[in-house]
C-alpha cells in the first residue's frame, strides 16, 4: 500500500460538461471528480465563464491539476476522492 505522503502525479486530465474534470495518474486510477460545488466561490469566481474552465492543464511543476491565475486543487485529494467513488461504486 502507498503511502500518502507520497504526492500523487496527474498524467492526463480534460474538462467535461456540468464542471467536472477526467483525471488520470500515474499509477493508473482514472475517473471523474465533479468541481461543480466550488465554482464562483473565491478563487474559483473565474469559473463562472465556462470557457475558463476549459483551459484546465496539468502543472508541469507539481503535476496537479492547475488553471490560469495561479489556480490548482492538490493531486492526492482529487486520487482520494476516485478511490473513494470507486469504493462506494
Amino acid at each position: 500500500m502507498h503511502s500518502m505522503s507520497k504526492m500523487q502525479k496527474i498524467i492526463y486530465v480534460t474538462a467535461l460538461a456540468d464542471y467536472r474534470i477526467k483525471i488520470r495518474f500515474e499509477d493508473g486510477l482514472e475517473g471523474t471528480v465533479d468541481l461543480s460545488d466550488m465554482v464562483g466561490k473565491g478563487v474559483f469566481a473565474s469559473w463562472t465563464d465556462p470557457q475558463n474552465f476549459a483551459k484546465v492543464s496539468i502543472d508541469p511543476t507539481t503535476h496537479t491539476v492547475a488553471w490560469p491565475g495561479g489556480i490548482d486543487l492538490c493531486a492526492n485529494s482529487l486520487h482520494e476522492e476516485i478511490v473513494q467513488q470507486e469504493k462506494a461504486a
